[in-house]
């Protein structure tokens, strides 16, 4: 009987620890992935109280009049993912905002506007193809149909949520509610147009709507930029988006994200500009957060 209980034990599935709650107030989670993108975001936060919970700094307070978590979610797609499902375990986050700068991969925007899509796809998500005579076999079974870039081919993301059924998602949904609001908090303002000696020649915008992609990489690369453009509908490219898009939809968490162009992704007449308007960027992109989160219910 003792053996028998202790094969039973034996195999039995363990169960990990929850994490410490750190703070029981329900909060707007805001994220940005590096430094630069939340400065703005923090200096305006008032009320702050510091934690730090496996090897992130947490800060809540309050913005625009709004009780916020912030942090940053670490440059790239598994450090995003990592860092936001902390947050969820330790925070009670009632929704997830994120904020930086990416690469513009629409034709139609400029430097310094700022893009709120309304579904992310996790763009670099791909099965790399044996190259055969006149071109490239993928392995059957593992692409979704979408037109390839040379030997990578488009694969979709398999999430399980608790019901327990797999799902093979080509995109990750931004929050509807959340898209409205956005469209309303942006009406009539005005973002910054110079950084340092350098001005735009047109007055940048806010576009809310279409499709964002994400993945591990800094894409800097014409062809790859139309290639995002024509396939994914991306308008713009980033690191992280995709992937906090994608612990938000398995913990039913409403979420959106804000990306102001630092740079065209490749389409630069004269290269990259990331260097020069990342700040500015950054900047453009708090402006608008802060009017969505004072926006906020």
């Amino acid at each position: 009987m003792r053996l028998l209980l202790i094969l039973l034990l034996a195999s039995a599935p363990l169960f990990a620890q929850a994490a410490e709650p750190l703070d029981p107030a329900p909060r707007t989670a805001v994220i940005s992935a590096f430094p630069p993108e939340l400065a703005a975001l923090e200096a305006a936060t008032v009320d702050k109280h510091e934690y730090a919970a496996a090897g992130t700094r947490f800060v809540t307070g309050t913005l625009e009049g709004k009780p916020v978590v912030l942090f940053l979610s670490g440059i790239s797609m598994v450090n995003a993912a990592m860092t936001t499902q902390g947050a969820l375990d330790r925070f009670r986050i009632e929704r997830i905002v994120f904020s930086g700068v990416a690469g513009g991969a629409d034709p139609a925007l400029e430097v310094g506007d700022v893009v709120a899509p309304e579904r992310w796809v996790q763009s670099s998500e791909m099965a790399y193809a044996r190259e055969v005579p006149g071109g490239f076999a993928p392995t059957p079974g593992l692409t979704d149909g979408r037109t390839n870039f040379g030997m990578m081919y488009p694969r979709a993301v398999t999430v399980t949520r608790d019901n327990g059924q797999p799902e093979d998602l080509k995109d990750f949904p931004v929050d509807p509610a959340l898209l409205d609001l956005a469209r309303r908090s942006v009406a009539g303002l005005t973002l910054k147009r110079c950084a340092a000696d350098q001005c735009l020649a047109k007055p940048p915008k806010v576009v809310v709507g279409g499709v964002g992609g994400s993945g591990p990489v800094f894409v800097d690369n014409a062809a790859f930029r139309q290639y995002a453009h024509d396939v994914f509908g991306a308008r713009v490219l980033d690191m992280e988006s995709a992937a906090v898009a994608q612990v938000a939809y398995v913990n039913r968490t409403p979420f959106i994200a804000f990306r102001s162009l630092s740079d065209l992704a490749g389409g630069d007449p004269a290269g990259n500009q990331f260097p020069v308007f990342l700040k500015f960027a950054a900047e453009n992109s708090a402006t608008v957060v802060r009017a969505f989160v004072k926006a906020l219910p």
